[in-house]
């Protein structure tokens, strides 16, 4: 394979040479990307009501905003840090307490990152490239169920790209400043989903060490400086939290020390790499959530948000990384690929082998690396199509997606069962065609790059139309169509009517809601379960305590604590027979509560669901 020189896009403060069909383009990509995520936008409902509840209790308390609390009388927080609460929680205080206005952020936040993306891939790889990779992320379905969704990690990916773009900025320049700017980012992504953003730190900082137009000794004092920034952006709420009475805040949720720092490294921690994670329900040791190894993002659990474009990503940091392997070593194209492919692979390898708790739409944080990385490989090498090593590589990258499109959409037969086979022969076509474009016209060649986009888009942007026009609810939603069947469907499970579960919401009936608006109570309702909880509470618009937090396993409130609040008034009922969630680690204080409950008090059912009067 002859060495091809991918030439590096110089920066251009004011970029003039910029097309003028370039910010059209990018105008018609923004607003596509804006139709997609925010129509028909509260066909979801609460979406995941553990965190809708959450934004109420925000909107209602400013300390419960500031802590995460899942109810507005401040018993026990949401199981993650909440800089995304605290933006669910203004946009509730401006518009109200609705579906809309707890989903919009993120849909806002979705088309921010599009923008931030096109940026940061266009002052590397230009603004063909940068569009193309934008237009990608909007195309990912793991993508559109997250910015549709009211998850953290829709911040996460704003905050992560964000700190690519200021890497970016940094190497230019040799910028400490900027590089501490993208340690902020990635500090207040540690706030938004805790240790996932920390991923993208090798990817960012070895990027820097290595192509940063400065001396070596420099370059890691600029690097110290920005870890510091890291440090700093994360560790003020840490600190603030571990500094703040005890008996004056919340319960921390997910912890068995009321310990932020706990939550941190336990079971939002290193526990999702080994399995070990006190308080969880199911999963552990053992690779009880799903089988770990190199193929698991091509498992029927992972596939469907993100494997489209995996494998030409893959071949396309390769590639790129061997064209140019003689450049210099302030080489701006190949400091990208050092961004993005660490940022792939990293993440990539920990999903893969975590043994602990992990589900589906985390894949959203690959989807920015993968975009950038074919979005900017298919430019240059279709730039470079004269010479045999970049067709080649061309070639392949649009014959292995059409087959990965292939294999994947067979595993759903009853949905769209014409697209996998004219995917594979439309993309096996253009794969051959791309190694005589040279002999071809300018009109002919302009259609076989139509035909190649469409290849390289048809699958991932016809399971994402599906995923953003199907509803979604619950604490583990998937991409795809409801068909009920492979990869796809709409996740999460909602309650109709009755108690929840684990991962379903609670839907109370007309008669058990008018208990629950009833007022004069710190808390008009006591149940054992966050997503139990949230139901009753989203209602009810009154607070209603999260027994044992999100699994029914952490400490709070032991039987002592709960009985106090009953002796004093502050309980009006306990909902259900707390039997529902029974974890094999963690904390019995549920369990104990329920069964004190069941056998001191009387109990009457309503709307189908066990009521307990703890004020008789």
């Amino acid at each position: 394979m002859t060495a091809v020189a991918i030439p590096a896009a110089q920066p251009r403060p004011a970029d003039v040479s910029r097309p003028r069909w370039v910010r059209p383009a990018l105008a018609v990509l923004l607003a596509g990307t804006a139709v997609g995520y925010l129509v028909d936008l509260s066909a979801s409902g609460w979406a995941n009501a553990f965190y809708s509840a959450a934004a109420q209790a925000g909107a209602q308390s400013w300390k419960a905003w500031f802590f995460g609390s899942s109810d507005a009388a401040n018993g026990i927080t949401v199981d993650k840090t909440p800089a995304a609460l605290w933006v669910m929680g203004l946009a509730t205080r401006l518009f109200g307490v609705n579906a809309w206005s707890v989903l919009v952020p993120q849909a806002l936040m979705g088309v921010g990152s599009t923008y931030l993306l096109y940026a940061t891939v266009r002052r590397t790889s230009g603004a063909a490239a940068g569009l193309l990779a934008g237009a990608i992320l909007s195309l990912t379905p793991a993508a559109a169920l997250i910015f549709r969704f009211n998850n953290p990690d829709a911040l996460l990916v704003l905050l992560l790209i964000a700190a690519a773009y200021c890497t970016v900025r940094a190497i230019e320049k040799a910028s400490p400043r900027w590089l501490a700017l993208a340690g902020v980012a990635v500090g207040f992504g540690f706030l938004a989903k805790m240790l996932q953003a920390f991923l993208v730190l090798p990817a960012l900082g070895l990027a820097y060490l290595i192509a940063a137009p400065t001396p070596a000794g420099k370059r890691v004092l600029h690097l110290a400086g920005a870890l510091g920034a890291v440090v700093v952006s994360a560790g003020w709420y840490l600190a603030v939290v571990a500094l703040w009475p005890a008996a004056d805040r919340p319960y921390i949720g997910g912890s068995q020390d009321n310990s932020l720092l706990g939550l941190t490294f336990g079971y939002n921690g290193f526990g999702r790499i080994t399995g070990d994670e006190t308080g969880s329900v199911g999963g552990g040791r053992g690779g009880g959530w799903g089988t770990t190894g190199l193929f698991r993002l091509f498992g029927s659990e992972m596939a469907g948000g993100i494997a489209w474009l995996l494998p030409p990503a893959l071949l396309a940091l390769g590639a790129g990384l061997w064209f140019t392997r003689r450049a210099r070593r302030t080489d701006r194209s190949r400091a990208a690929l050092v961004i993005w492919g660490g940022w792939l692979l990293v993440t990539a390898l920990v999903f893969s082998y975590m043994g602990g708790i992990i589900h589906p739409y985390y894949t959203v944080a690959l989807a920015p690396a993968v975009a950038a990385l074919v979005g900017t490989a298919v430019v240059q090498l279709w730039r470079l199509r004269d010479d045999p090593a970049a067709a080649g590589v061309l070639s392949g990258g649009l014959a292995l997606t059409a087959v990965t499109s292939y294999v994947l959409l067979i595993r759903e037969p009853s949905w769209q069962p014409w697209l996998a086979p004219a995917i594979l022969v439309a993309g096996l076509l253009a794969a051959v065609a791309v190694f005589f474009v040279n002999q071809l016209g300018r009109t002919a060649a302009r259609g076989l790059a139509v035909l190649g986009l469409v290849t390289l888009l048809a699958a991932t942007g016809a399971y994402t139309v599906a995923t953003a026009a199907t509803p979604h609810s619950g604490a583990i939603p998937s991409a795809g169509p409801a068909t009920g069947r492979g990869f796809g469907g709409p996740g999460g499970r909602g309650g109709t009517g009755g108690a929840g579960g684990l991962l379903g919401t609670a839907t109370p009936g007309p008669n058990l809601t008018a208990l629950l608006e009833t007022p004069g109570h710190t808390w008009t309702a006591a149940t054992v379960g966050s997503n139990n909880a949230a139901g009753y509470q989203l209602a009810g618009g009154l607070p209603v305590l999260a027994v044992g937090g999100f699994n029914g396993t952490d400490p709070y409130p032991t039987l002592a604590q709960f009985q106090q609040y009953v002796h004093t008034g502050q309980i009006h009922y306990f909902l259900g027979d707390g039997l529902l969630m029974q974890g094999s680690s963690g904390s019995d204080d549920a369990r104990q509560i329920a069964t004190w409950v069941a056998d001191t008090y009387q109990a009457t059912t309503v709307d189908g669901v066990t009521v307990y009067d703890l004020t008789t």
